[in-house]
């Protein structure tokens, strides 16, 4: 059943996403006095056949969509990691551009956290595999079914972190007053 919020009740919506070339995942997380939502989430996913400008446009265009439709207070972006494969890494950071760009083009806060304070911050360990990652986002936002892609809940996951880092950033605020 819908209920208004009242003023005393505090609500927090944020939009995860996980760059990748070939599937970038998102996914929108909604806190309510502390009480987790999903309240969507899904995946843009390109095939070879498509060249990678065509990719970055579809990749944009959707997330632009999805960022206008669920309006986010704030998007949390995965950042790069290490990889050896230099091409693989050019490819990443230009698909994170373009995310960035489209929450800065929306005019919405960007956060950015590595997979290992995302991990930390959901599963407890930031070595987690993403099984871990995906059972422990089902979990924290009660669903039925376990968010897939991969991700997608790894898109979930960054929402999370972000709603976790940001209480903790208040309550410090409040502890210095």
């Amino acid at each position: 059943m819908f209920h208004p919020l009242t003023k005393a009740e505090k609500k927090m919506r944020v939009m995860g996403i996980d760059p990748g070339s070939r599937c970038t995942g998102f996914g929108i997380v909604e806190e309510i006095e502390n009480d987790l939502r999903a309240i969507h989430w899904s995946s843009v996913r390109n095939t070879p056949k498509h060249s990678f400008p065509e990719r970055l446009k579809r990749i944009y265009d959707e997330l632009m969509f999805a960022m206008k439709k669920f309006r986010p207070d704030v998007v949390a972006v995965e950042n790069l990691f290490y990889a050896v494969n230099v091409k693989t890494v050019i490819k990443l950071g230009q698909t994170r551009g373009v995310t960035l760009l489209a929450a800065v083009n929306c005019g919405i806060e960007l956060a950015e956290y590595s997979p290992l304070e995302i991990k930390q911050s959901v599963v407890g360990y930031g070595r987690a595999d993403k099984n871990q990652v995906c059972n422990m986002v089902a979990a924290l936002l009660n669903l039925k079914e376990k968010p897939e892609p991969f991700d997608a809940s790894d898109a979930l996951a960054a929402a999370i972190c972000h709603i976790h880092h940001s209480g903790l950033q208040q309550k410090i605020k409040l502890a210095r007053r």
